[in-house]
């Protein structure tokens, strides 16, 4: 799929953008995704807190941070990110590095002239709200493909990329495959669609295809 064959405008003014917000589980396959869509991508997952930020939360009982908690990121950062991308098609987001627990710097995404794109992260369903009310939202997908596969999926990738000490991650792997359907209806209540990988393709194709018919109407 190449997002530029979708919708062609000719006009030399800025194209006004709108974002499918793309969530789930750690490990759903949300990045697979994102790279396979063809469309650009807003990494919302730059914008989770430095750890030694004293607002991050811990995980009960423990001294883990619980960076799978909503208070572990910047939602009101990454809502200007979206709306400036959305605006103009190009924003100031950090560089964040996961096994650091820091942010080592800031680069610039331009997302050019383009209709349409996405911002995929965990917590990409606590912002849908405010992107709709904004009037910047297209979609907003929660994927899922099962506790066991996402449990495998998700600490074989963490291990790779050596996100964090292996008895964090198994901690950590145990603890959100138990939680996972409860993720995903959290999600599904904030307004995101639950769906496997194939349907959101679709969804994806089906919100270009909708937004280049409201351009050309309005042109």
């Amino acid at each position: 799929m190449d997002a530029s064959d979708w919708c062609p405008v000719s006009s030399p003014l800025p194209i006004p953008s709108r974002v499918v917000l793309l969530c789930g589980p750690s490990g759903s396959g949300k990045s697979l995704l994102a790279a396979r869509s063809g469309l650009p991508v807003l990494r919302l997952d730059d914008f989770y807190k430095e750890g030694d930020d004293p607002t991050l939360p811990l995980v009960e009982g423990s001294s883990d941070i619980d960076w799978d908690h909503p208070d572990s990121w910047d939602a009101d950062t990454a809502v200007t990110a979206i709306t400036e991308l959305c605006r103009t098609g190009r924003t100031a987001v950090p560089v964040y590095d996961i096994s650091l627990s820091a942010r080592t710097g800031e680069e610039t995404v331009e997302i050019g002239r383009t209709p349409l794109f996405l911002a995929e992260g965990i917590f990409a369903a606590e912002i849908v709200t405010r992107c709709r009310e904004l009037g910047v939202l297209a979609d907003a997908l929660c994927l899922s493909r099962g506790p066991v596969k996402t449990f495998r999926r998700r600490f074989l990738r963490d291990l790779k990329e050596g996100r964090k000490s292996v008895p964090f991650l198994l901690r950590r792997g145990w603890r959100l495959m138990r939680q996972e359907r409860s993720i995903v209806a959290r999600q599904t209540a904030l307004g995101a669609y639950a769906c496997d990988r194939d349907e959101a393709m679709g969804r994806l194709a089906a919100a270009a295809a909708g937004r280049c018919a409201s351009l050309r109407t309005a042109a």
